[in-house]
Parts: structure tokens; C-alpha cells; sequence
């Protein structure tokens, strides 16, 4: 008999786990809140590493149709002074295929491919251990029970509070966006300061990294350590007024690096929150987590690869163990949790150096990840 299993969310995690298992000819209910795929912007492009997002991409089939869409030239890395000097500019072998990029929503419409995604379906609480199986409360008041519920609803999951108490805490650390269309003709100087790929200023506790995406596009990050209230004189709205602002944090940088924040379109703040770096709970039969959900980091790249290969595995393990759907999620937990661990600590320390009083630390921990 097959169980009856839904994922809650259609980011990498949840849509990775579901195709997979439909490769292997096994069904999923997959429950979005968003009413439509195109009901929000998905951010920026994503690298998708060989031994983690790739994979799973290949445990899904799709490696190949991936190869075809990704970018290896976005790799590149450029590194700036806060004058504008050049300090490293890397760029990649022709065959380098070690990290990718792909934009969010070309990842997503590859991965949902003959996926039947439940759109609208907000999910509001899951209660396991009912007579049916667990429980799932929907946002319209509905119910309906499954054998297992994998939340895969990012940072603020509804789905986690029915293994876990923890809940994300500010870093300290807060990103705003910002974005530039149309790069190559508008602004072709800052089409030549990015490159193929990234460039990144680094400065005392802030940052600024702009990165090319598909089609001419290019998203800018400002990083700071603030406190999480900073914005409480400004209203975010007021686009000229959050540019002011931005332009004052990064007074005296290089002309060119600012020119990236004048020419932004809209700012949108993200402050960083993580879980616990080791964070695991008691098993609870019918309900588990992947990606941002159990094990919310720093983003430095780690998060949707993670996340992707977590999906993947424990589809496989799903369709093709011996059988017993407890023990497969029981030992994929173990497994998880593990490797997870091993990645928050690297991604913690990372955003130590990257957003730190010595910026001599990020150009540090570069030359470490990425040698000359």
C-alpha cells in the first residue's frame, strides 16, 4: 500500500523531494500557500554545487536539463577595496562545472516540470499522532490527514513547531536588496565592473555584493551588523529615503560601488536569522523537516544546496527502502542532522568574516575557499 505523503512548500527542498519521488513513480501532495508560481519575486540565482545541489539534481533526472540552463561563467569573483582597487579577480575554466549558477526561477519551473502543485493550499498547523495519521489544518478551515508530513516551508515553518521549540534568532546581521535591470545597456560601466559573475567590497562590519543573474539582471546586497530596529527612523517605502541612507553607511567607498546603489530600483530589507547551529529534536512519528525549516543558516550558499540534496535522499530512501516509512525518515534525520551540523558551523563563521571590524577576513577566507 502507498503512504500518503505531502510536503508543505514549493522551494527547492520540497519540489526536489517531490520529483524525485516521482521519478520513482510514487504520488506526493505538494501544498503551496502562494497561489501561483509566479505570485512573488524568488530572489536571486543560486550555485549549485557538484556533491550537493547537483546531485540531487541528478538523483531527480535532471542534470543534464540543468547543464543546459546554468551559468559555469557566473562563478567569477571579483574582489574591490573600499577605493576600488582590484584585490583578486577569478574566474573560472572553460569546463569548471564546480558551481554553477541558475536563476530561482529557472531552477523552479525545472524542477516543478509534471509536478501537480496544490496552489493556495496554506497550511496552519499539523498535529501527529491521530487515529488517521497526522493531521493538517489548512488556512480555509479544511483538514486532511496523511502518513507523513514534510515540512519544507522555509525559516518560518508552520510545520516545525510539531518536532521542535526552537525558533530563528537575529544574527545580527541584515542584508537590503536591491536590484539593476536591463545592466549591459543601461549602466555598461557596472556591466564591467561585475563581470560574468560577482563583485564584492568589503569594508569595517558591511559589505556590498553585486551579482549578475539571467537576461541582463543584476542583484546588489548591501550587508551591515545593525541592530534588528535600525530602519525605525526610516519608512521602507520611500525608496529615495533607504537610498540615502544606504549611501551614508557606505560614505567615501568608491564611486563606481556606489553607483550600484544609486542606480537601485527598490530596496527591500532582509535580516539575517538562523536556528540553533546544532539544532535536532525527538523523533515524532508522521513529521519531519528539510532545508531552511530544520536548519536555517547563513546564507553563503549552503542553505538551497543542502536543502535540495536533503529532498532528494529522503525520497529515495521513501520509494526505494525496504518499506518501513518510519525507520527510512528516522535514519534520514540522523543523517541530516549530521551533515548539517558540519554546514552551519562553517557558514557561521563565515559570516563572522565576512561581515567583520577587520575586512582583511573576508579577502582571507576567500583566498581559503578559492585559491589563485
Amino acid at each position: 500500500m502507498r503512504h500518503r505523503i505531502a510536503v508543505v512548500g514549493s522551494g527547492p527542498a520540497g519540489l526536489t523531494f517531490a520529483r524525485v519521488l516521482h521519478r520513482h513513480g510514487y504520488p506526493v501532495a505538494v501544498l503551496e500557500r502562494d497561489p501561483a508560481p509566479d505570485a512573488r519575486p524568488l530572489g536571486g540565482t543560486l550555485d549549485l554545487h557538484e556533491g550537493l545541489g547537483q546531485l540531487a539534481l541528478d538523483k531527480a533526472g535532471l542534470l543534464a536539463e540543468f547543464q543546459a540552463l546554468s551559468r559555469p561563467e557566473g562563478q567569477a569573483m571579483r574582489i574591490l577595496d573600499a577605493d576600488g582597487t582590484v584585490l583578486r579577480d577569478w574566474r573560472p575554466r572553460p569546463d569548471d562545472r564546480a558551481n554553477p549558477e541558475i536563476d530561482r526561477g529557472q531552477l523552479r519551473d525545472l524542477l516543478l516540470g509534471p509536478l501537480d502543485v496544490q496552489w493556495g493550499r496554506s497550511v496552519t498547523q499539523v498535529v501527529p499522532g491521530t487515529r488517521d495519521g497526522v493531521l493538517v489544518h489548512f488556512a480555509d478551515g479544511r483538514q486532511e490527514t496523511f502518513d507523513l508530513v514534510i515540512g519544507a516551508d522555509g525559516a518560518w515553518s508552520r510545520i516545525r513547531p510539531a518536532v521542535s521549540s526552537a525558533t530563528p534568532h537575529y544574527t545580527g546581521v541584515t542584508s537590503v536588496e536591491t536590484s539593476l535591470d536591463d545592466v549591459d545597456t543601461r549602466h555598461p560601466d557596472l556591466a564591467r565592473l561585475i563581470g560574468d559573475g560577482s563583485v564584492a567590497v568589503y569594508g569595517v562590519n558591511r559589505s556590498l555584493v553585486a551579482q549578475r543573474n539571467s537576461g541582463g539582471h543584476v542583484k546588489v546586497y548591501t550587508k551591515f551588523r545593525a541592530p534588528l530596529d535600525w530602519h525605525t527612523h526610516l519608512d521602507l517605502a520611500d525608496v529615495e529615503a533607504v537610498r540615502s541612507s544606504l549611501l551614508a553607511l557606505f560614505d567615501g567607498w568608491a564611486a563606481p560601488v556606489l553607483d550600484l546603489l544609486r542606480h537601485g530600483t527598490a530596496f527591500v530589507p532582509r535580516p539575517f536569522y538562523t536556528l540553533p547551529v546544532s539544532h535536532t529534536w525527538t523523533h515524532v512519528p508522521g513529521v519531519t523537516l528539510l532545508g531552511d525549516a530544520a536548519h536555517l543558516m547563513p546564507p553563503l550558499g549552503a542553505g538551497a544546496n543542502l536543502a535540495m540534496l536533503e529532498g532528494a535522499e529522503l525520497a529515495e530512501s521513501i520509494a526505494t527502502g525496504p518499506g518501513d516509512l518510519d525507520e527510512a525518515v528516522r535514519a534520514f534525520e540522523e543523517q541530516m542532522w549530521a551533515r548539517a551540523s558540519r554546514w552551519a558551523k562553517i557558514t557561521t563563521a563565515g559570516l563572522e568574516r565576512l561581515v567583520s571590524p577587520d575586512p582583511t577576513q573576508a579577502l582571507a577566507l576567500f583566498d581559503q575557499v578559492q585559491p589563485a
